[in-house]
């Protein structure tokens, strides 16, 4: 009895502290009341810090590349197609780190789930053949189109692409738009269209001849096809299977390495001859490739945490910050009015394609 009535007077510790939870609720309310504020608060940050993510990224990658594309060196400048390659490189690297992380550091669980997922599946691996083609494509699309267009007018111009990504998941993926982003694609239209327009005042100071704009704009505009029709069948395929993200990023890289070589073997063979495929690179040109590998694994986890609101805004941040550095460090920008009129148009027609209208009530209270 007296062993008894001790083990009674001297609970458990936790049992004690449950106990005096639930004895006193207001201390139990108070408890649950901050663990609600701190989970509210952790994805409010994250999703500002993803915003601050973004726009660091797309704007430092579209200014870097045209620099690297404008600046005089003494050597040979960089081969565009040895960049794509040295990228699709780096994000298979990255994206394998990713896998093995996720497989809590276990080489032969991560060995055993690529064999699985690739090798002993070569129909769903042979599926992101077509998307890896057509990306290695506009990577190198995009480098023409900088190469022979300022930053801005290339930031605004190649916004096209929600037009032709909006396009091809009506006819691919059979999704219906609603009246703002109808709305939204022609304004799109209409202030691309205005930044384009020939001015009589384009300064002395531009550098590009009307031939090299065309160049620009034309590989802009392919760039916006291939990157509307292989984000959509790219999208297709991850929601037909359950793959883990990572794991598709290296499939897609694998095949865009080798069509990236074979491309740069066919177009560049002589110059890899000549002075090896690393020629003419510089600091800025690791930048440049780090960025363009690493952007696309960024916006796939920004996505997580951002909406679309807010991916709308970080490209409106990124069109205004391209064009006040394109103008004041770059000098290779003139603004006129139309350019202005458009790029307010295009913002627009960004944030009008994210906005969701209110559902209208189709229930009423008895």
């Amino acid at each position: 009895m007296k062993q008894k009535s001790k083990e009674c007077a001297s609970p458990d510790p936790q049992d004690a502290a449950d106990m005096k939870l639930a004895l006193n609720p207001s201390v139990n309310s108070d408890k649950e009341s901050s663990a609600m504020v701190k989970a509210t608060a952790q994805p409010s940050r994250l999703k500002y810090l993803s915003l601050g993510v973004l726009v660091v990224q797309t704007t430092s990658l579209v200014l870097t590349m045209r620099y690297s594309r404008t600046l005089k060196e003494d050597g040979p400048r960089y081969l565009a197609s040895s960049a794509v390659v040295s990228a699709e490189i780096l994000k298979i690297f990255t994206c394998t780190l990713l896998v093995f992380m996720e497989n809590n550091y276990s080489l032969q669980a991560m060995t055993q789930l690529l064999k699985e997922e690739i090798v002993k599946k070569p129909v769903e691996t042979m599926k992101l053949a077509v998307p890896a083609g057509i990306y290695t494509l506009q990577n190198n699309l995009l480098y023409v189109a900088l190469s022979n267009l300022d930053a801005a007018t290339y930031q605004v111009t190649y916004q096209l692409k929600i037009l032709t990504t909006a396009l091809f998941s009506v006819s691919m993926l059979g999704k219906k738009l609603g009246l703002y982003q109808w709305l939204s694609l022609l304004l799109l239209m209409a202030g691309v269209t205005l930044v384009q327009w020939p001015t009589e005042s384009a300064g002395e100071q531009k550098v590009l001849t009307p031939g090299s704009q065309l160049v620009g704009v034309v590989a802009v505009l392919m760039a916006c096809m291939s990157s509307g029709f292989a984000g959509v069948y790219f999208e297709k395929i991850l929601k037909e299977t359950k793959q883990s993200v990572w794991v598709r990023n290296i499939q897609l890289g694998l095949f865009s390495f080798v069509l990236g070589f074979i491309g740069m073997m066919v177009y560049d063979g002589r110059s890899v001859t000549q002075s090896g495929m690393f020629q003419g690179y510089s600091a800025i040109t690791c930048t440049v490739v780090v960025l363009q590998a690493v952007g696309g694994l960024v916006i796939a986890v920004v996505i997580k945490y951002a909406d679309n609101i807010l991916k709308g805004f970080a490209t409106s941040v990124s069109i205004i910050l391209s064009t006040l550095i394109s103008y004041f460090l770059l000098n290779d920008f003139n603004p006129t009015s139309l350019f202005f009129l458009g790029a307010v148009l295009v913002i627009a027609a960004t944030f009008l394609y994210s906005y969701k209208g209110k559902p209208t009530s189709s229930t009423f209270k008895v």
